[in-house]
């Protein structure tokens, strides 16, 4: 429960920082452009917070905080006297028109440049992408990557850490082909060119990770079954587990590694596990009864309160990506502008179906990351506002009536044929957008309840 009601904070204090920027957007322009604004509210329903400003300017909290909204004056939805006419969106030029409504979504890019620009001033711990175990007969085993070898750049795109890379390497869902720029750890400035056939990728986002889909896992450090701490009170402590303790079988069964060690935890909880330890050179039997712990998809696992001795990293492997406040400016508008070339691509992919609409992600989801983020602290908050706001920014921009990219549509009608759409039209245009907008809502809703 206290983590459903954390993300729900998170999301919306996200989703409110992501609709008043928008919103801001918006009302900025618009007043700049001699518009009248009679509201500006964040959220929709009835207002818990309200204020009046001296020139009539209504701004308003709402209850249901999924969006946000600016009414202007507009003869075209009410009357307006004839000495404010001048003051009204709909009186105002094309440019201006046009200008405001754009606002919006320039404002989101604007904001993820600022908050990227935020996190590399603050940095941000990063890991070099080194590759670990590579599968045999995989498709990058079949390329030629091999274990050791650093990804310098996907298909030209510099990929300096695992993040890169990763968003690299799922902007080609659904291509034939990609190229990995790498070089051994030993080898300084000699480069190899991979060329990776993916005919044969079958990638499913729901159940694994693009890495691993392809046959390889970054590198990690080893970690042994030697136990480095032992929770006071827990399962282990109980048992009479201690640090230092080097785990040798479990049930009988010799123990090659942490993780099947962690998955007889989990598969036994409440139950009672036979364990041989080495400690100080002497062999122990040990009898492990794991707790029980309920997971938030309703699963109930085992845990032990131990957790294991891993290896240093190497010195050269991990650093702090941080850059001073003016050379984070191009490195935030570099990176604003990889997430939005990354996001158009899977938007085309996702209308001429090389992605699945299983792959859409509704408020559920969103909340989820909100949460994770604003736990792992501030700097990856930023990062996670950063991209909802770029995407948050595109979608406005789809040229569908009831989003900004609909009314832009509209203009560049009006623009090419001098007269605005007719009314009726736009309104028909407005149903039609209203039906497709709300099915993908319903689907993305759907896809969220099924990964719960």
């Amino acid at each position: 429960m206290n983590s459903i009601l954390w993300n729900l904070i998170s999301f919306i204090l996200a989703l409110g920082i992501l609709v008043a920027v928008h919103e801001f957007g918006h009302f900025w322009v618009a007043r700049r452009c001699g518009v009248k604004v009679e509201k500006f509210s964040i959220g929709f329903g009835r207002s818990i917070w309200r204020r009046i400003a001296q020139d009539g300017t209504e701004y308003s909290i709402s209850v249901i905080p999924l969006g946000g909204y600016v009414k202007m004056l507009d003869s075209r939805v009410a009357d307006v006297p004839e000495h404010l006419r001048h003051l009204a969106f709909d009186q105002k030029t094309l440019w201006k028109r046009t200008a405001i409504v754009a606002a919006g979504p320039v404002f989101n890019f604007l904001f993820a440049i600022f908050a990227y620009w935020a996190v590399f001033c603050i940095g941000i711990p990063a890991v070099k992408p080194v590759v670990g175990e590579v599968a045999p007969a995989s498709i990058v085993a079949d390329a030629g990557l091999r274990s050791g070898m650093e990804i310098e750049s996907v298909s030209g795109v510099e990929t300096g850490n695992w993040e890169s890379v990763n968003m690299a390497l799922i902007s080609h869902i659904g291509d034939a082909q990609m190229t990995l720029t790498v070089r051994e750890a030993d080898a300084v400035g000699h480069q190899e060119i991979l060329h990776l056939d993916l005919s044969t990728w079958n990638f499913d986002p729901e159940k694994e990770s693009p890495m691993k889909a392809l046959g390889f896992k970054p590198y990690s450090p080893k970690v042994s079954t030697v136990l480095e701490q032992v929770i006071d009170q827990g399962a282990g402590a109980v048992a009479g587990l201690a640090k230092g303790d080097k785990i040798v079988t479990i049930d009988g069964k010799d123990v090659s590694s942490w993780q099947q060690l962690v998955q007889s935890v989990q598969n036994s909880p409440n139950k009672a596990l036979d364990l041989s330890v080495l400690r100080d050179g002497q062999r122990l039997d040990i009898t492990l009864i794991p707790n029980a712990k309920t997971l938030s998809d309703g699963r109930t696992i085992g845990f032990a309160g131990i957790s294991p001795t891993v290896a240093e990293w190497p010195a050269n492997y991990r650093y702090n990506l941080q850059y001073g406040i003016f050379e984070a400016v191009p490195k935030a508008v570099e990176k604003t502008g990889q997430v939005i070339h990354l996001t158009l691509s899977m938007l085309k992919k996702l209308l001429v179906g090389d992605v699945g609409l299983n792959n859409l992600s509704g408020p559920i989801s969103i909340a989820k990351g909100a949460g994770t983020t604003a736990e792992y602290g501030l700097v990856y908050f930023l990062g996670f506002l950063a991209l909802i706001s770029i995407n948050l920014g595109i979608i406005n921009l789809v040229p569908l009536p009831m989003l900004d990219g609909g009314h832009l549509m509209f203009f560049a009608i009006e623009a090419v044929t001098k007269n605005p759409v007719p009314e009726k039209v736009q309104e028909i245009g407005y149903r039609i957008g209203g039906a497709i907008i709300f099915s993908l809502m319903a689907i993305a809703m759907f896809n969220d309840f099924t990964r719960l």
